[in-house]
């Protein structure tokens, strides 16, 4: 049976994502690694960060992995906050301040056009290959909802009433960024 780390500390990620693999491949989280530092994000693209902290595991404990990171890009604010969207308000990464922070940046602009953007990186052997999920939409001009997190409650998919965060998981993962990112990954990997 093949081992592969997804460098997360997200649990309920991690076995998400463990359902949708081929039986033959076992996930392993950074913990089950004992990858307890902050792995770095230093990177300016979404895509130098996933990169970066796929590269990162494989550099310091020897591991196949993937990566994963995402950000929220709107088209009013050429693609703000983008790469700093977990922290576009602030290093304490707080999901309240962001979209608070987005919302009132928005206020009076017609244009509310966004998109999420999820890049998985793999680093197998000695290659690195990169999936990315978009999922197109708009932000909404209040909070909708009370499931997912970070930007869910003020964005709406293209095509849909909700926004991610009153829809049902398997629709979100179905059409959302994430899911995309992730159906790529596992359709090279089998």
């Amino acid at each position: 049976m093949k081992k592969l780390v997804f460098a997360t500390n997200n649990l309920n990620k991690l076995k998400e994502v463990q359902a949708l693999m081929p039986k033959d491949i076992t996930l392993l989280s950074l913990k089950d690694i004992e990858c307890f530092e902050d792995i770095p994000e230093t990177k300016d693209t979404i895509e130098g960060n996933a990169i970066q902290k796929a590269e990162y595991v494989k550099t310091h404990y020897g591991f196949d992995c993937f990566a994963d990171d995402t950000g929220l890009e709107t088209d009013a604010l050429n693609g703000d906050p983008g790469v700093y969207s977990a922290r576009y308000a602030g290093p304490q990464k707080n999901a309240e301040d962001n979209m608070n922070k987005l919302l009132e940046a928005l206020t009076n602009i017609e244009n509310r056009s966004a998109h999420f953007k999820t890049v998985i990186a793999l680093s197998l052997g000695s290659d690195i290959k990169t999936f990315t999920g978009i999922c197109e939409g708009v932000i909404t001009n209040n909070k909708h909802g009370e499931k997912g997190f970070g930007y869910d409650p003020i964005f709406r998919p293209n095509g849909y009433e909700d926004t991610f965060a009153e829809m049902d998981l398997s629709l979100k993962n179905k059409i959302g960024h994430r899911g995309k990112a992730i159906t790529q990954l596992i359709d090279f990997l089998t």
